[in-house]
């Protein structure tokens, strides 16, 4: 529809006579792949037929409906990075390379089982006008597009053109199906005009391929080892440029693009927006506005993670001081910080609850506040971190300690409480362990030597058959650790 109103808008000036027509659309070679062998087989191949073999074995008898999701403008006619919902990466092994408006769909066999039918834009003729006429979708403006017989030998998938999707799905026999609602309105408003009492099997549905992330395998494993270690060279990268931050100005814009520039080298790209916070920005959580200065003698808070093409992400935090050393009042604050993040992460092991990792690393930060004489006269430490009418201790550590990390940087967020707060921990399952304080330069309870310091110690953890391995334990945590990392990088 868009690509129609911008086209009788004509604000783009593409010529169709006749003649152009006839012209643009000959004297083209072959595309290089036309002919060709099949494509080998991916490597993610395998282990996206075992996750789709999970999701057929939980819904047997029902068609099962997976969109990729659409385009989304950004401004008139200019779209934002396109990017598939997970849960289409996670079933399709598809990546960055999706094409919008793609759908994975799993056919009820008779005898059982699913057939996996990938719909998808293949490469299409240059014949014709939507070629060089359709600046949204169209090849001449976007890039060629996958052969069909290619994305089915790297996938091991049917694949059909995304033009007989309708058709397909409106020839369903009445039984029964399931779809992930929202990602693509116009796949589910087709499905329900012939479904009933649909809600809550979606909900279902949505709830099982989410939840379903949790346990990586060994291949998801390193995919999260290789996303982790780029993220350890973009740091790398944000260390040598923080003098140029001091020295430009906007210093927080530049280290956001220093970083941005790592991830799109690395891989597709950050993997959720950078918190590039400085100063007394570190003290708001969810900083990613990156306005501000970088000043000597400031902390800045990098919060980042690089997305790898196979959409993994890793999700790091680092304080870092500017100018290379902790002054005594930020480092008081940061050992603290530390001391509360070990207590987590010694939390983190097969038969703890995922809750024991916040609970380990709150007592920690309550115990020190409360001898740093900031929790109301009177109360104690078990009054603080008790769950139902304490939490004053919160003031200054509001957020929680700990997330499933994968191919959302916060994953599994649509599981029920009972497989989330309160499961139990098994190995194969990767978490963030993430404690911080803020003080902010505003806040008349905290010291006047701690306001305007904010810290967060964040790293990334793989639960193992008998404790937990820190996938990120090559990036320093220690203060001293912390200042001889960037003395290294500094050091010509």
């Amino acid at each position: 529809m868009a690509s129609e109103q911008q086209a009788e808008a004509g604000h783009r000036d593409i010529p169709n006579s006749a003649e152009f027509r006839e012209f643009i659309t000959s004297g083209w070679a072959a595309s290089p792949t036309a002919g060709a062998a099949s494509t080998a087989r991916a490597e993610v191949a395998d282990h996206a037929a075992a996750r789709r073999a999970a999701v057929s074995e939980r819904f047997p008898g029902e068609r099962l409906v997976v969109p990729a999701g659409g385009l989304k403008v950004r401004s008139n006619d200019t779209d934002f990075t396109f990017r598939p919902h997970t849960a289409f990466a996670h079933l399709s092994g598809l990546g960055a390379g999706t094409e919008p408006d793609s759908a994975l769909i799993l056919e009820p066999r008779p005898g059982g089982g699913h057939d996996a039918v990938l719909y998808t834009r293949i490469r299409g003729s240059r014949d014709g006008v939507e070629f060089y006429a359709d600046s949204r979708y169209g090849e001449f403006w976007v890039g060629p597009r996958p052969a069909a017989a290619d994305l089915s030998s790297q996938l091991g998938l049917t694949v059909r053109d995304l033009e007989t999707l309708a058709d397909d799905l409106g020839k369903d026999d009445g039984g029964p199906a399931r779809v992930v609602r929202a990602t693509d309105p116009d796949i589910t408003a087709l499905l329900d005009a012939g479904r009933t009492d649909f809600l809550e099997a979606d909900d279902e549905f949505a709830r099982f391929l989410s939840t379903m992330r949790m346990v990586k395998d060994a291949w998801e494993v390193g995919e999260m080892r290789r996303a982790v270690a780029a993220t350890h060279r973009g740091f790398d990268a944000v260390i040598a440029a923080l003098p140029e931050a001091v020295r430009k100005g906007r210093g927080e814009r530049w280290v956001e693009g220093v970083f941005g520039l790592h991830s799109r080298h690395e891989g597709n790209g950050v993997g959720y927006e950078s918190i590039c916070a400085s100063g007394d920005h570190a003290t708001t959580i969810h900083w990613t506005r990156n306005t501000g200065d970088v000043h000597a003698g400031d902390l800045l808070l990098l919060d980042a993670g690089i997305e790898l093409d196979t959409l993994f992400t890793a999700d790091i935090t680092r304080t870092l001081p500017v100018d290379g050393r902790f002054t005594a009042a930020q480092r008081r604050v940061y050992d603290v910080v530390l001391e509360a993040q070990q207590a987590g992460m010694a939390a983190v092991r097969p038969g703890n609850r995922f809750r024991d990792i916040h609970a380990a690393a709150n007592a920690v930060i309550a115990q020190r506040l409360h001898e740093w004489g900031l929790l109301p006269d009177g109360v104690t430490v078990e009054q603080t971190l008790d769950p139902d009418n304490g939490g004053w201790h919160r003031r200054w550590m509001v957020h929680g300690t700990s997330h499933h990390l994968g191919m959302d940087v916060h994953d599994c967020l649509l599981a029920l409480r009972e497989d989330y707060l309160d499961a139990e921990l098994r190995p194969g399952m990767v978490l963030t362990v993430e404690p911080g304080l803020y003080f902010k330069a505003d806040d008349l309870l905290a010291p006047a030597d701690l306001r305007g310091i904010g810290v967060r110690i964040e790293d990334n953890v793989l639960v193992t058959e008998t404790g937990h391995e820190n996938l990120s334990a090559a990036m320093p945590r220690t203060a001293d650790d912390v200042e001889a990392w960037m003395a290294r990088i500094r050091t010509p």
